[in-house]
C-alpha cells in the first residue's frame, strides 16, 4: 500500500479484512436495486425517445448513481449538508436527474432545445450545471453541480474552490459540513495536466478543503483510445498516490461492494480529511456518444459487450435467486418510473424556454452592494490609518526581528506617508485594506505573491531567526474587519487560476485576486480563461469578480517576461466595434452591465486603487484583467496623492491631456492616444524635443470595454486632428486591432487613424536588450515626427 501512515493503514485493513465487513442488509440491497434501476431505466427512456440526440450516457457503468446517492447520503448523515459536484459529460444527465433530483421535465425538455431566457448563449445538455435542495434521508441538503466544458478536467479545480469558499463563508473550520465531490474519467483524470496541478493542491495552506471523494467512471477507454496509449502507469488513478489517498478499484458490476467502498470513503474523509478515491471499473456500452459506431476500433471487446448483461439486469437476477425481492416488486418499481418519465416527457413538451434561475449552479450569488462607479473614493482619515499601519514595523508586543532592508521599505513608505502620496504597493494595500474594514473578504494568491515577484508587496514580513514566524499588516487594520487571505501558490496558472474562479464565484461580498508571476505565464491557465471566464455567464449564468493580475510591458527581458498578451483578452470581449452606444446619464456602469469582462491598464497608483474597489461597488461582478506594470512599481511619476482617492473621486476610464496642447485645440493636428507604460516614455520624449504644445497625449486606462464616450469627447475638442495609436507592442499585438475598429466607429470613417509601434513579430519581444532600446528609440522618433 502506497499510504506510509500506519494507523491510517491499519484503519483501511480493518475494514476491508474484519468478517462480514462487506454484508449488506436487505434495506440497503432494496434502496440500492432501486437507485440503480432508476439509472438505467432513464437512460433507456432517453434512448428511446431521442435515439439520435448526443446525451454521452453512462451505460456500463451506472453504478455510478447510487454511489454518489451513498456518498451524499452518508456524508449527509454525519453532518454534511453542502456538496459541491463537478462532473465531466460522461453521465452528466443521468447525475441531473437522479443524484442533484432536478425536476425530470426540466432535465428531458433540454433534449427539445428550449432556450433558457436571460442567456446569451446557453450550452449543450451534457455541460449544464444546477443547484437543489432536497432531502436525503434525514435533512434537507444542497447540492450544486457545476457547469463545465467539453474540456473535462478543468472542473476539477473550481470544485475545490467553490467548495473552500463556502467552507470560509459558513464557517466550517473542520470541513465537515462541505463536501465537494468530483467525477472522472479514466482517460481524463491521467491525461490532462490540470488533474495533476489540482491534485498537488489538496494538502496545501489555503486550498485543502478537508478532503475531496473522487469517483472514476472507469470505461477503460479514452473515446477510441486504449488503456495502452493513454497511460504509462499500471493505474489512471496512480498520480492520487503521491497525497497518500487511498484508492479503491471496484467492479461496477458488483454493486454491493460499491456500496461497501462508497460508506469506507465517506468514513475516510470524515476521519482523516483526506482525498479518497473510488475507482469504479466498467465498460462503455455504447460509443462515445450515441452517434458514435465504437466497432470500429473495438471491434472485439464489443462483441463481448453486446452479449453482457447490464449492471441492473445482473444485480436483479441476484436478488431475485436469494429472494430479497420479487419479479413483482421489481416490475412495480419499473412502471411506477417509467409512469413518472411519461407524466414529466408531457409537461416537457408544453414548455417553451427555461429560467435562468433552473439551471444556475449558484442562485444565492447576490451583489451586497448597488452603489454607483463613482462612489470609490473614501475618507483621508481611513487613508492615513491604513498607510500608517502599512509602513509602520509589527507592535513591540509580536517581538519581530526584521531583516534590515525591510526596515529600509518601511522607512521609505512612512515618508510617502508624510507627504500624502501613495505609490504602487500602497495604492494596492489602500484598495485591499479599505475593503477588509468594508466588510468585503479579500483573497490574493499566485506565485510568490506575499513579497511579490518585483519584491515590491511584502505582505508578509518574515522573522529573520525564527522559522515560519511571520506578521501581516492587513490582517491587522481593524479588530472588526474581514478575513485577509494572501498565499504563495505552487508553480502552477491552470489548477490555481481554476481553483481561484471558483472561489471567487461563490459569494458576491468578497475580492479574489490571481496574480501571475509575469502575464506572459497565464497562457498555461488560457483554457480556463477561454472556456471559464470570459464565456461562463453567457454558457451557464455564472457571475465572478475574479481579477487577474498580469504583469506586463516591454523593458528589455526575454519575450516570455514581456508581454502578458492583451490582444487575446480584447479580442474575447464581447463589444461590438461597430456599433456607438447612445450616450445615457450612466454610460459607464451600463456598458460594463452588458460586458463579458473589463481589460484595463492603469497608470496611476490612484486609478489601480480605484479599479480595484470598484469591483466591489459594482451593482454585478465582471470579471477584471488587469495589465500591472512592472518598473512602474517604482517609478515616481506613478504615485499618487491621498486627494486622489478621497471621497468625490473615482476610476478614471480616461486621463485627458491637461498640458499646453489641450488650450488651444483647434491647431492641434495630431492626437496621441496610448496605454500603460508607453505614456511615460512618450511623454518624456516630447518634454525633451518641446513638443507638448503641439502633440497632446491622452492615456486609455480602460480599453474594454472601449469608452466610446470619452473617446468621442477627445476627439470631438481636437477636431482638425488626426488619430495616432502609440503602443509599445508589435502590431500584430497589443491594443492596435482592438482600437483601430473602435476609433473609426467613432469618427465614422471622416478621420485617419495612424499607428506607431513595434512591426509584426511571430515573438513578442526580443532577447538582446540592445535591440530593445534600438527599438524603442525608432518608436520614439515616429512619434516626435509628428511634431513639426
Amino acid at each position: 500500500m502506497h499510504i506510509q501512515d500506519v494507523q491510517q493503514r491499519m484503519w483501511i485493513r480493518n475494514k476491508f479484512e474484519m468478517p462480514n465487513s462487506f454484508t449488506a442488509t436487505k434495506e440497503e440491497k432494496i434502496a440500492l436495486i432501486n437507485s440503480l434501476g432508476e439509472a438505467s431505466w432513464f437512460e433507456n427512456f432517453l434512448r428511446k425517445r431521442f435515439p439520435s440526440i448526443k446525451r454521452f450516457g453512462i451505460e456500463g457503468c451506472e453504478v455510478i448513481i447510487p454511489c454518489l446517492n451513498i456518498v451524499i447520503d452518508k456524508s449527509s448523515e454525519i453532518g454534511a449538508d453542502t456538496f459541491i459536484i463537478g462532473a465531466t459529460h460522461r453521465g452528466r444527465v443521468n447525475i441531473l436527474a437522479n443524484v442533484c433530483q432536478a425536476p425530470l421535465d426540466l432535465v428531458i425538455s433540454q433534449f427539445m432545445d428550449h432556450p433558457v431566457n436571460g442567456w446569451e448563449t446557453g450550452d449543450v445538455k451534457y455541460h449544464l450545471g444546477t443547484y437543489r435542495e432536497r432531502m436525503t434521508t434525514n435533512k434537507k441538503i444542497r447540492v450544486s453541480l457545476l457547469g463545465n466544458p467539453s474540456h473535462l478536467e478543468v472542473v476539477f479545480p473550481l470544485t475545490q474552490g467553490r467548495a473552500k469558499a463556502e467552507q470560509v463563508f459558513r464557517p466550517d473550520a473542520e470541513s465537515q459540513k462541505v463536501l465537494p465531490i468530483v467525477i472522472h474519467g479514466d482517460a481524463a483524470i491521467c491525461g490532462q495536466g490540470v488533474s495533476w496541478e489540482t491534485t498537488n493542491l489538496a494538502n496545501l495552506p489555503c486550498y485543502n478543503t478537508g478532503g475531496t471523494v473522487h469517483v472514476i467512471i472507469n470505461n477503460r477507454l479514452g473515446f477510441t483510445t486504449e488503456p495502452w496509449q493513454y497511460k504509462s502507469s499500471m493505474e489512471s488513478t496512480d498520480l492520487c498516490s503521491v497525497i497518500g489517498a487511498p484508492i479503491f478499484h471496484v467492479n461496477a458490476d458488483d454493486p454491493e461492494s460499491v456500496l461497501h467502498v462508497s460508506k469506507i470513503a465517506v468514513e475516510w474523509r470524515a476521519t482523516f480529511q483526506k482525498d479518497v478515491i473510488l475507482d469504479v471499473v466498467g465498460y462503455r456500452r455504447f460509443g462515445h456518444s450515441e452517434e458514435d459506431e465504437p466497432s470500429f476500433t473495438q471491434p472485439l471487446q464489443y462483441s463481448v459487450i453486446k452479449k453482457k448483461k447490464t449492471n441492473f439486469e445482473l444485480y436483479a437476477q441476484k436478488l431475485l435467486e436469494e429472494g430479497t425481492i420479487t419479479k413483482e416488486s421489481l416490475t412495480d418499481m419499473e412502471q411506477k418510473f417509467e409512469h413518472r418519465c411519461a407524466e414529466a416527457f408531457e409537461k416537457a413538451k408544453q414548455k417553451k424556454f427555461h429560467t435562468v434561475e433552473e439551471w444556475t449552479e449558484n442562485p444565492k450569488f447576490v451583489t451586497e452592494s448597488g452603489v454607483k462607479e463613482g462612489q470609490t473614493g473614501i475618507s483621508q482619515e481611513v487613508l492615513e490609518h491604513i498607510a500608517t499601519r502599512f509602513s509602520s514595523p509589527p507592535p513591540d508586543s509580536h517581538n519581530f526581528q526584521m531583516h534590515r532592508g525591510l526596515k529600509r521599505i518601511l522607512s521609505a513608505r512612512m515618508d510617502l506617508v508624510k507627504q500624502k502620496k501613495c505609490d504602487w504597493a500602497m495604492g494596492e494595500a489602500l484598495a485591499i485594506g479599505s475593503l477588509l474594514r468594508d466588510g468585503v473578504h479579500v483573497r490574493l494568491t499566485g506565485q510568490d505573491v506575499e513579497r511579490g515577484t518585483f519584491s515590491h508587496r511584502h505582505h508578509v514580513l518574515f522573522h529573520e531567526i525564527l522559522r515560519n514566524v511571520t506578521y501581516q499588516y492587513l490582517t491587522d487594520l481593524y479588530p472588526d474587519q474581514a478575513r485577509y487571505t494572501i498565499c504563495n501558490t505552487p508553480l502552477s496558472e491552470c489548477g490555481v487560476l481554476g481553483f481561484e474562479l471558483g472561489y471567487s464565484s461563490t459569494s458576491a461580498n468578497c475580492l479574489v485576486i490571481w496574480e501571475a508571476q509575469f502575464g506572459d505565464f497565464a497562457n498555461t491557465a488560457q483554457v480556463i480563461f477561454d472556456t471559464m471566464i470570459t464565456s461562463g455567464e453567457s454558457k451557464w449564468g455564472r457571475k465572478t469578480g475574479l481579477v487577474c493580475f498580469l504583469p506586463h510591458g516591454m523593458e528589455g527581458p526575454s519575450p516570455e517576461h514581456s508581454s502578458a498578451r492583451p490582444e487575446r483578452f480584447l479580442q474575447m470581449g464581447s463589444d461590438d466595434p461597430d456599433y456607438l452606444p447612445p450616450n445615457s446619464n450612466n454610460f459607464a456602469v451600463e456598458q460594463l452591465r452588458k460586458t463579458n469582462w473589463i481589460v484595463a491598464n492603469c497608470t496611476t497608483t490612484a486609478n489601480f486603487f480605484h479599479i480595484l474597489r470598484r469591483q466591489i461597488a459594482l451593482p454585478f461582478r465582471k470579471p477584471l484583467i488587469l495589465l500591472t506594470p512592472k518598473s512602474l512599481l517604482r517609478l515616481p511619476a506613478t504615485r499618487s496623492d491621498f486627494k486622489d482617492m478621497i471621497e468625490g473621486t473615482e476610476f478614471q476610464r480616461i486621463i485627458s491631456n491637461d498640458g499646453p496642447a489641450s488650450k488651444n485645440p483647434n491647431k492641434v493636428a495630431n492626437i496621441l492616444f496610448c496605454s500603460g507604460k508607453i505614456f511615460y516614455e512618450v511623454k518624456d520624449i516630447l518634454s525633451k524635443r518641446k513638443c507638448e504644445d503641439k502633440l497632446p497625449l491622452i492615456r486609455i486606462e480602460q480599453v474594454c470595454p472601449f469608452p466610446y464616450d470619452l473617446v468621442k469627447k477627445e476627439c470631438e475638442k481636437y477636431q482638425k486632428a488626426k488619430i495616432v495609436w502609440v503602443q509599445e507592442e508589435h502590431k500584430n499585438g497589443g491594443c492596435w486591432s482592438y482600437v483601430q475598429p473602435r476609433f473609426e466607429t467613432v469618427t465614422k470613417g471622416e478621420r485617419d487613424i495612424i499607428y506607431i509601434g513595434r512591426q509584426p513579430s511571430a515573438s513578442t519581444a526580443t532577447g538582446y536588450n540592445a535591440k530593445y532600446l534600438e527599438e524603442l528609440r525608432k518608436l520614439l522618433d515616429d512619434v516626435t515626427n509628428f511634431c513639426s
